[in-house]
């Protein structure tokens, strides 16, 4: 026992008690980032297994017919005044002006 212990005193105290070699702290790091890329590696392998069995569910299914834009009439905009005023107010107020400084030359509803 007594040979172990001066063993590892002259070794700098880099044995275990049973007189085996403790890591170095750069084989601890580089051990625990192995593991955390493995763990990352294994999750995007696992995602693209899920995202595969996904897509040939969305491909089987039946598609859903989408509804067709109808061209719309223009037709007159109701409260004209009133948006035209709550939309002054919102532009004064991002401006950071008085809403009689903002002058609207047209308004067109799209």
């Amino acid at each position: 026992m007594n040979e172990i212990l001066t063993l590892t005193k002259e070794l700098g105290g880099n044995l275990l008690h049973n007189g085996e070699p403790q890591p170095t702290t750069l084989f601890v790091c580089l051990m625990g980032i192995a593991t955390v890329f493995a763990g990352l590696i294994c999750l995007i392998i696992l995602c693209k297994i899920i995202g595969a069995f996904s897509s040939k569910e969305k491909k089987t299914a039946t598609p859903v017919a989408t509804p067709v834009a109808t061209p719309t009439v223009n037709q007159p905009i109701e409260n004209r005044q009133e948006i035209v005023a709550a939309v002054s107010a919102a532009v004064a107020e991002e401006l950071g002006t008085d809403v009689s400084a903002i002058r609207i030359l047209s308004f067109k509803k799209i």
